[in-house]
This record gives structure tokens, sequence and C-alpha cells, in this order.
């Protein structure tokens, strides 16, 4: 199979589309032939040598396509059933993944926009779960726009919490049709949170990891209501949680992401699309940070 690989460290000229051997699902998985797969930022910290040591490296967490083989004890998918899902091993920047987690894929959805959703919505939902985030809670998302952001507010709303989110001013209108209160980011943060809640607010999500967790923190009353998952110097200076994956996942909210879409209360997103094969182009808009919407490389 084609699959994304780098052999050394470096900018995204190092990445290669190379021939490896076709995977195989074990016990519990499935194998899928991948329609689209998520690009995402640890891609590129991999990549330069920012995480994982080893070499050479495939790349590639999120995917979704269809089943063409099924591992031993796995009975609720069969062959042909379009899925979107999670590869614990990685590699699924390739024309065949593995994946170890998955839900259906409701007809109405593309596999691009699929694609876009697991690693954001269970990263949304693993800090929404670490602050529990509940009916009648008051959260304030800090980069309510981006990707995980705007799956944060969705998922709060969803479950009846009141949202309020930062963002640039050309990104307020936006925000609003996520259902969150938009207000600014920057010195007059605390200021604009306050005219909207006077008493603060009972938690908040730092998605952004922009230096604002003493105002987040000053907001929520204290670090325990505070969660980031982006600024790990931060969490350690000021006392905060800092979730990241190995701390558990909330995978269950896979399952849940063809009802939360089909019901509306969890919008597609946008993306922008590149064949496997310029996989080059996709990382230097993606470092860039001025991609429309999450960046996702298709096969035909």
């Amino acid at each position: 199979m084609k699959s994304v690989q780098f052999s050394q460290f470096g900018d995204p000229e190092v990445l290669e589309i190379v021939d490896l051997p076709d995977p195989h699902p074990g016990p519990g998985q499935v194998r899928i032939a991948v329609r689209a797969a998520g690009v995402n930022a640890s891609d590129w910290k991999k990549r330069a040598g920012l995480m994982d040591e080893g070499l050479p490296q495939t790349l590639g967490y999120e995917a979704s396509g269809v089943v063409d083989e099924v591992g031993e004890d796995v009975t609720d998918v069969a062959v042909g059933d379009r899925v979107v899902g999670l590869s614990e091993q990685g590699g699924a920047q390739a024309e065949l993944a593995v994946l170890s987690f998955w839900a259906p894929l409701p007809a109405s959805v593309g596999f691009a926009e699929a694609a876009a959703l697991p690693a954001a919505v269970e990263t949304a939902a693993r800090g929404l779960d670490r602050l529990g985030v509940v009916s009648g809670s008051l959260l304030l998302v800090n980069g309510a726009s981006g990707n995980v952001g705007s799956a944060a507010v969705q998922l709060a709303v969803a479950r009846g919490a009141r949202v309020i989110g930062t963002a640039s001013r050309a990104r307020h209108a936006y925000v609003r049709t996520l259902g969150a209160e938009p207000v600014a980011y920057g010195e007059t943060l605390v200021k604009e949170v306050r005219a909207l809640a006077p008493d603060g607010v009972d938690r908040a999500l730092d998605v952004a990891g922009s230096g604002v967790l003493p105002d987040l923190i000053d907001l929520a009353g204290s670090p325990k209501h505070v969660v980031t998952l982006a600024d790990f110097a931060g969490a350690q200076e000021h006392q905060v949680t800092f979730s990241r994956g190995d701390d558990g996942r909330a995978l269950y909210v896979l399952a849940e992401l063809g009802e939360l879409i089909e019901t509306g209360r969890l919008s597609l997103p946008q993306v922008h699309t590149f064949p496997l094969d310029q996989v080059v182009q996709a990382h230097h808009l993606g470092e860039t940070g001025r991609a429309d919407g999450k960046i996702v490389l298709i096969n035909a």
C-alpha cells in the first residue's frame, strides 16, 4: 500500500510516499480502505523530531473509509460498512489503515468531513470531562473557533452548559453559530467576560495555549476549575491540570458522533483537502496556521 513516511527529521520535504506491506487487523480491530485521513499539529511535531525518536515513522491517527477486513471478536461492523475512527498505532495517512476505535458513518456525512472529527471531538470531550461540565455549568472556552475549540463549545452546549468563547472579532459570528457568547482574547478578555458573567465562570477550558491561564484562574476562581489542552509549561507554573491522551481518553464520544451530527448538535467542520501524494504541500500550509479549516488527505 501507499503510505506517508519519513526517514529523517526535518522540514516537510522529508516526507515521502512509500510502499509498505498491507496491515491486517488484530482481535478487536478492523481495517479500512482509507478515503480520508486527518492531519494534525502533532504530525509536524513528530516530523521535526519533537515527539518520537525512532525512524522511520508513519503518520496519521484519524481516518474514515470503508471496512475491508475484520479482526477476531468484532461483531458490530462488516466488510463494506462506512466508518470513522482512530488508529492506535498510527499510519492512517495511507491507502489502508487499522482502526482500534470506530463508529458508523451516516450516509449524509462525507469522508473528508468525517476524518476531521475524531481527534478534535475526543480531545474536547476529554477536557469537558476533566472539568466536570454538566447541564447548568457556565464554561469559558479559550480558543473557541478552532477545530478543538468549536467541538468543545458544541459538546458543552449539548450537555446543557452556557458557554462563553474567546475568538478574534472576525470569528465572533461563527462562534455564535456554535451556541457560545463570543468575547475577544487579549487585554480585554477579563473585562468582556465579566460583562457577560459578573461573578465569573464555573469552569474554563484553554484550547489555544495563548498564555492566558492567570486570567482564566481569575475568572474561574481557582486553578482546580481550569484545564488546558495546549499550555504544558503554564499548567506547571500555575498548578492547572494539563490534559493529554495518556491520562485516559474519551473514546465513548466516537459512538455518539452520528447522532450528534444528525440531530444538529455537532456541525461538520470546514476542511481543506489534499491528495495523499501532496502531503508535503499540506504540511507547509498547516504550519502557517492559516488553513481554512481542518487539513485532510484524501484517496481518490
